[in-house]
């Protein structure tokens, strides 16, 4: 009980930081541009882009190129060899494994003791200092933190450096605030098989007094789910009965969230986002129920491109905080105290709010479906397949779409695969709420729709049960922050997917 209240008392004093970021943004991002700046002035990378040289944020993106992960893969390689102050001041020991479910090429995320400790530890300190502020009477500390997420396949590539997932890498060096009240154990948290590690998960925790769990909610599901059946239990509380919080990334929650609610039913339950990747944590959801405040304090210089801009690494137009609109798409540009600069993360972004700065994450810049001029991104996916659900009482598991190409003088349209974990009684009344959804929120495809002018109303298949956790697998991405592309703009994966789909039919 003192615990809980020391802790409660020194998450108070960040919120006092945040209060101060959010009243002055731009001050405190520009502060961060500087002592960025001056510390790479000693890296090789600095001395190529002669940092020293560089007074001004306009100084910066003349002489500093964007860089995707492809252009900056050289500089990576060398600090992976062991060569010191390449991208950022000393060793850099760490490199997170991130790669797409499209590639079997792994990308190498260097995670610097500063990344680790200023951004990736604070995003972690900050969820909880800010379920603090929202509900004061917590008892977190109480009990124990369950930790859904995360394998230990990594690799040494010299002494006391090493590459792999970047779960693996927080396990490894957590600092103890965190360790003593997290459960399951490091062995079972960081298994890499995860039908068996499903199994340990529930075994290992369901007889602890869990307060809070983190994790995507996906497979989190999948673990609550299983330890309903080995306890014979209709409701998580009659489990754990001090369940407070779960704070989940990865995914838009909305298509779990009645699942959760189903199984979890409690006022008292609260859910906390956040937008978190190998390359650094960047957002958290500070109020009930809104969007995500953008952290501004984490060693991270935020920039923005408009989408209508967007040309990879050729983009024009590049605007810092101070210019952005509401909401309007951007992709994200970072450059961070891991040694990232001017790094295209891929992700699109759109604020709701400006005085603090608040996003929605609304997509990929890759991934998303415009073969008709229909700019469908997965945010308009997500809100669609949440408004089908709740119209036809249904739950899904996950899904992917594509367009189906005009050929032979016929329209083209969207093709669907859904897993659902609770199918609708009337499928075409999930197909009809579904487009209307989208019809309503992306006017672009509505204006494809009318009077099928380009776009035919969607077809949707429904998968078999385990069929995207089965193509993960086969490419070795199942389980932790690994997912299916929602949205592609051509039937490569799709394809791919529904083959193992159709193969399932005849497997006993």
């Amino acid at each position: 009980m003192a615990f809980n209240a020391i802790f409660g008392w020194l998450l108070k004093k960040r919120n006092h930081q945040i209060d101060l970021f959010k009243k002055h943004p731009v001050e405190v991002q520009m502060e961060w541009f500087e002592r960025l700046v001056e510390q790479g002035r000693s890296t090789v990378f600095g001395q190529h882009y002669q940092l020293d040289g560089i007074q001004s944020y306009e100084d910066y993106k003349q002489r500093v190129p964007l860089h995707t992960y492809e252009e900056i893969k050289s500089w990576i390689d060398r600090a992976v060899n062991g060569e010191t102050s390449v991208l950022w001041p000393g060793e850099t020991r760490w490199f997170a494994k991130s790669s797409g479910t499209t590639s079997d090429r792994s990308k190498y995320i260097p995670v610097t003791k500063d990344s680790l400790e200023d951004c990736h530890y604070k995003g972690g300190k900050d969820l909880l200092a800010i379920n603090y502020k929202l509900y004061p009477t917590t008892k977190l500390y109480n009990g124990k933190h369950l930790v859904v997420g995360g394998s230990a396949d990594y690799h040494q590539v010299r002494p006391d450096s090493y590459t792999g997932d970047l779960s693996a890498i927080i396990m490894k060096n957590l600092p103890w605030w965190a360790e003593i009240k997290r459960t399951p154990s490091k062995e079972i948290a960081l298994m890499s098989n995860w039908e068996e590690k499903i199994d340990k998960l529930a075994i290992s925790t369901m007889n602890e007094d869990v307060t809070s769990m983190s994790g995507v909610p996906s497979w989190t599901l999948v673990l609550l789910n299983r330890i309903l059946e080995l306890k014979q239990k209709e409701s998580i509380l009659d489990v754990w009965p001090n369940l407070e919080l779960f704070m989940h990334g990865g995914v838009s929650f909305e298509p779990y969230r009645k699942e959760f609610e189903r199984i979890i039913p409690s006022s008292s339950m609260h859910y906390l986002e956040s937008y978190n990747a190998s390359e650094g944590f960047f957002a958290i959801q500070d109020h009930q129920d809104g969007d995500l405040l953008l952290m501004l304090d984490y060693g991270i210089f935020f920039e923005f491109i408009p989408m209508e801009a967007f040309d990879g690494i050729d983009s024009k137009v590049c605007v810092g905080l101070a210019e952005v609109e509401l909401d309007k798409n951007y992709a994200v540009v970072i450059s961070t105290n891991g040694g990232l600069w001017r790094y295209i993360i891929g992700d699109t972004v759109k604020f709701t709010s400006l005085y603090p700065f608040r996003v929605k994450v609304t997509g990929r810049t890759k991934h998303f479906i415009n073969t008709f001029g229909e700019e469908m991104v997965i945010e308009n996916a997500d809100e669609a397949i949440a408004f089908a659900c709740k119209q036809s009482d249904s739950e899904i598991r996950d899904y992917t779409a594509c367009p189906i190409y005009m050929e032979n003088a016929a329209q083209g349209g969207h093709e669907w695969l859904i897993e659902f974990s609770t199918p609708p009684q009337d499928m075409e009344h999930f197909v009809e709420a579904l487009d209307q959804k989208l019809r309503e929120v992306n006017s672009d495809y509505d204006a494809k729709r009318t009077n099928n002018l380009s776009l035919n109303v969607p077809i949707v298949h429904q998968a078999k049960q385990g069929c995207f956790d089965r193509w993960l697998k086969q490419k070795g991405k199942l389980g932790g922050q690994h997912k299916v592309p929602r949205l592609s703009n051509n039937r490569v994966i799709f394809e791919d997917i529904m083959a193992l789909e159709e193969g399932m039919m005849f497997d006993k």
